[in-house]
C-alpha cells in the first residue's frame, strides 16, 4: 500500500483540488492520502477564506485519509520554509511519495533546479540580484542561466519540495501531476480554475457555483478587509520597533509606520510599501507576522509535535500502526510556541471574520469521519 502525502491550503476546495485527488487514486487505487493543511494564513500572506474546521471536514469527505496541521509560524513563511517543514510532517508520517500540481510536469527538470538551487555559489548570485532591484522570478532565471519559468508558482513550490527531499534524505518519490489551469489566469470559466481566478470572481461578486463543490461553497467566509486593516494600522503605529518581525528588515519599518499614518486602504497600504524587492506577497507576510506577533527569535522554533486535525477509519489504522514508531509526540504541547501562535491566529481570524474557531482550536478533538 502506497502512502501518499499531500501539501494545500484549500482557499478555497475547488474543483482542481477533486482532480488531484482523484487522479492520486487513480495511480495508487490501494493508497492512503495524508494532507498537511495549512490553516487561517496562508503561504503568500493571504487570510483563509475557509475555516480551518471546515478544509478538515472537506478534505475527509473528498478521500482525504488523515489530516495533520501546518503550524502557523511555518506556514506564513516563503516557500522554501513552508516546503521544509511541511516536508518534514510527512516524513514524519513515513509517506512514500509526494503527489503535487506542476505547471511544467516535468520531474527531471524540476529536480535538475533544486539541485542547482542548493549550491551556495547561487544563493549568492540571488542575493547580489535582488540588492540591484531585480524581481524575484528574473533573479532566479538569470543566477541558474537556464530557460525556465519561475512565475509560474506550483512549479516553485515543487522545486521547494524536491529541494527539502534532497537536503533531508527523504525516502519519499516526488511525483507530479498536470496543473489544468494557471494561477494567472482571472479570466477563465472552465471547470476547473484557480483559487486566485475564484477569490477574484468572489471580489466582483460573480457566481462561483460552476467551480467549487456545493459544501464548499455554503462554507466560504467574507473578510472583513476594513476591520483587518485597522488591526494592521492599530498594532504598526502603536508598536515602538517593528524590526522586530520576522520579515521586517532593512529600514522597511519607515514605510510601514508612513503607510499606516497615510493609507485609507490595505490595498493602499501595500502598493505603498510594495518596491522591487518587497513584492505584494512579501508584504502580505510581513503584515501577518506584525499582526500576530511572530518575531525575528520565533524563527528558530522546531516542529515539536503533530496536530492530528481528522482522520476516517482508514486513516486513524494508519496513524495506530505507526504510532509507536514515531519520532515526534502526535498530541498538542499547550507549553509550545506553536500552540500559542495558533491560538493568536484563530483569534484574529474570529475578529475579521464574525467566526468562532477559538472553540475549534481549544477543544482538540480530530473530526472523525
Amino acid at each position: 500500500m502506497e502512502i501518499i502525502g499531500i501539501i494545500c491550503e484549500y482557499n478555497p476546495f475547488h474543483n482542481g483540488h477533486l482532480y488531484h485527488i482523484e487522479q492520486i487514486k487513480k495511480l495508487y487505487p490501494d493508497s492512503i492520502i495524508i494532507l498537511v493543511l495549512n490553516g487561517y494564513f496562508l503561504e503568500r500572506g493571504e487570510i483563509s477564506i475557509l475555516t480551518k474546521e471546515d478544509k478538515v471536514k472537506l478534505a475527509l469527505d473528498n478521500q482525504i485519509n488523515l489530516v495533520v496541521e501546518l503550524p502557523v509560524l511555518f506556514g506564513t513563511q516563503s516557500a522554501d520554509i513552508f516546503a521544509n517543514k511541511a516536508m518534514e510532517i510527512l516524513n514524519y508520517l513515513k509517506v512514500s511519495k509526494l503527489v503535487f500540481g506542476s505547471e511544467s510536469n516535468d520531474i527531471e527538470r524540476l529536480t535538475e533546479i533544486a539541485q542547482k538551487q542548493m549550491d551556495d555559489s547561487y544563493q549568492k548570485k540571488v542575493k547580489v540580484l535582488l540588492k540591484e532591484g531585480i524581481n524575484y522570478p528574473t533573479a532566479l532565471a538569470r543566477s541558474l542561466n537556464i530557460n525556465f519559468d519561475f512565475n509560474n508558482p506550483n512549479d516553485l513550490l515543487a522545486i521547494s519540495y524536491i529541494k527539502a527531499i534532497l537536503k533531508n534524505n527523504y525516502p519519499i518519490t516526488p511525483i507530479s501531476i498536470k496543473r489544468t489551469n494557471s494561477y494567472h489566469d482571472l479570466n477563465s470559466n472552465d471547470k476547473i480554475i484557480s483559487a486566485s481566478n475564484i477569490r477574484h470572481k468572489l471580489t466582483k461578486k460573480e457566481d462561483i457555483t460552476n467551480y467549487v463543490p456545493s459544501n464548499s461553497l455554503k462554507a466560504i467566509q467574507h473578510i472583513n478587509y476594513e476591520l483587518l486593516y485597522k488591526l494592521i494600522k492599530s498594532k504598526i503605529l502603536t508598536t515602538p520597533h517593528l524590526e522586530q518581525f520576522l520579515t521586517v528588515d532593512e529600514g522597511i519599518e519607515n514605510r510601514l509606520y508612513k503607510a499606516a499614518s497615510i493609507c485609507q486602504n490595505l490595498e493602499e497600504f501595500i502598493l505603498y510599501v510594495k518596491t522591487k524587492r518587497y513584492t505584494y506577497n512579501k508584504i502580505q507576510r510581513m503584515i501577518i507576522h506584525i499582526l500576530l506577533g511572530i518575531t525575528k527569535n520565533d524563527n528558530d522554533k522546531t516542529i515539536d509535535y503533530l496536530h492530528i486535525l481528522g482522520f476516517d477509519s482508514l486513516g486513524k489504522n494508519y496513524l495506530n500502526s505507526i504510532k509507536k514508531d514515531m519520532e515526534i509526540p502526535i498530541s498538542i504541547n499547550k507549553k509550545s510556541a506553536l500552540y500559542k501562535f495558533e491560538i493568536q491566529a484563530s483569534l484574529v481570524y474570529d475578529l475579521i471574520q464574525n467566526t468562532n474557531t477559538i472553540d475549534f482550536e481549544k477543544n482538540n478533538q480530530p473530526i472523525i469521519k
